[in-house]
């Protein structure tokens, strides 16, 4: 992890200046961590990744970023060191560097209307995919590993556990609908409400799109259907709105059936596993506590065979 001495070193990778101070972490996601870096230049979101990053990858996904920006969509830039590299080691610490862009917490109540835009000004950068998706969107837990992690999170005195186990049928049949899947086009691929969040000041700030870091390959449609979910909260008004603004914004995704919200339910399936894993292997109450709270971000709001129905039902009205 880094540390606050390292604010000058890490400027300088990047030809930002000095003075410089880094404060932070300022943030956590689950791919790491985030700095704040002041310098003579301006303000600079510095990545701190929990597990090491591919150069190639990075580079790959820097490049569909600054297409995307290029477009208009209200996003960071990248911002690459002296040599033209995104990922840099600075002191046996990898990191990379964004511009600075304030923005308020995650707020699932955002206008639908503002969210629907934002995502087809993403999604209308057509970026062929050269590979497949990831199987993180495209392959099930499936049953057996379901069934075997709530018997071992019920062993261990798991507090959600009963919960979980009495899902695991709706998990099931959600997983039906997964199966193989042709990318279209590069998207976000990690659209929640955690990435597209509100601008500072507001109410006139926006909305913004941060932490592209896991973009790739994707499908407009299914992505859709993961905003309608996220933003919708189960408000048809809420998913009308925002559906009709997209389509009306020149989003390309078209939903038609359950099948639409196969990635969703592949999404869900592996983060709700992760956070069950997390929570067996964490040894101090913090650890648990944390992974206890991502489950149940799930738990308390399930994807379910009538939600697709309800969703399906209020984008035709």
């Amino acid at each position: 992890m880094l540390d606050s001495t390292l604010g000058a070193a890490v400027a300088a990778a990047y030809g930002l200046g000095g003075p410089a101070t880094l404060l932070g972490p300022v943030a956590r996601g689950q791919r790491g961590l985030v700095w704040r870096l002041e310098t003579p230049a301006g303000a600079f979101a510095v990545k701190d990744p929990l597990e090491p990053m591919s150069a190639d990858e990075a580079e790959a996904d820097a490049a569909y970023q600054e297409v995307v920006l290029a477009a208009g969509v209200p996003m960071p830039r990248v911002v690459r060191s002296v040599s033209g590299a995104v990922l840099t080691e600075v002191e046996g610490h990898q990191v990379r560097v964004y511009e600075w862009m304030d923005v308020a917490g995650p707020d699932r109540s955002l206008d639908p209307a503002a969210v629907g835009r934002v995502v087809a000004a993403v999604h209308r950068v057509h970026v062929p995919a050269a590979s497949p998706m990831d199987p993180w969107y495209t392959t099930p837990v499936g049953l057996d590993a379901w069934e075997d992690l709530c018997a071992r999170l019920e062993a261990s005195g798991a507090p959600f556990a009963h919960e979980l186990t009495g899902l695991v049928p709706n998990l099931g049949r959600l997983e039906a609908l997964i199966g193989p899947m042709t990318a279209e086009q590069w998207c976000h691929c990690d659209l929640w409400s955690d990435n597209v969040l509100p601008r500072l000041p507001r109410p006139d700030g926006g909305v913004a799109v941060l932490d592209w870091e896991n973009c790739g390959p994707g499908v407009p449609t299914q992505e859709v259907s993961l905003v309608l979910y996220d933003f919708g909260v189960g408000d048809p008004d809420r998913e009308r709105a925002l559906y009709a603004a997209y389509v009306d914004a020149g989003g390309p995704g078209r939903l038609t059936g359950p099948g639409d919200f196969a990635v969703l339910a592949a999404q869900l399936g592996h983060i709700v596993e992760a956070g069950c894993e997390g929570w067996l292997a964490s040894s101090s109450d913090a650890g648990r506590d944390h992974h206890e709270a991502w489950v149940r971000e799930y738990l308390d709001d399930p994807l379910t065979e009538r939600r697709i129905d309800d969703i399906l039902t209020a984008i035709r009205g």
